[in-house]
């Protein structure tokens, strides 16, 4: 979601700026607490499986945590069945590139299976904000202001009850 600069096209200027960036600090936020639920998930399946089961597992149960923490906190809209079902669709990048990062990692560069879904986690970053950006932001729309009103696209944003 990328802001026109100096608030230009936003209906918002320094209040529109501002509100992206508590969304953005609130998505770094979920980043943080994805990748150590992830992380944690995986150290504690490892032992009773095989590395890529476990980091399978440990995607998906992070993605769920993710999927809530991204509604209620980053977004603050209401989570919907439909919401839940698309909402893996935007991983399946980060999912693929993480994928072969670790196999890589592990297979090819001989690191710690500990410590390579760490690793490839941070490498599929770019990567996946590239591809989220370029599904989830059509071209030559502007980011709406703070508050947009009833009736846009954005008018089921609420109050978070997790903020």
């Amino acid at each position: 979601m990328e802001a026109a600069p100096d608030g230009e096209g936003t209906g918002g200027g320094p209040g529109a700026r501002q509100a992206r960036l508590a969304e953005i600090v609130r998505f770094a936020l979920v980043g943080g607490v994805n990748t150590g639920t992830f992380f944690g998930c995986y150290l504690l399946l490892h032992p009773w499986m095989p590395y890529f089961a476990a980091y399978s597992l440990a995607f998906l149960l992070s993605m769920v945590g993710s999927f809530f923490l991204n509604t209620y906190f980053t977004y603050r809209t209401r989570p919907t069945w439909k919401k839940f079902a698309l909402f893996p669709l935007t991983n399946v990048t980060n999912y693929l590139v993480q994928s072969v990062g670790l196999y890589a990692l592990v297979t090819w560069a001989g690191t710690d299976e500990r410590i390579a879904p760490l690793v490839a986690a941070v490498v599929a970053i770019p990567f996946t904000y590239l591809i989220s950006q370029r599904i989830l932001v059509p071209r030559g729309t502007a980011r709406p202001s703070a508050d947009p009103g009833p009736g846009s696209e954005t008018d089921e944003r609420q109050p978070s009850r997790l903020a």
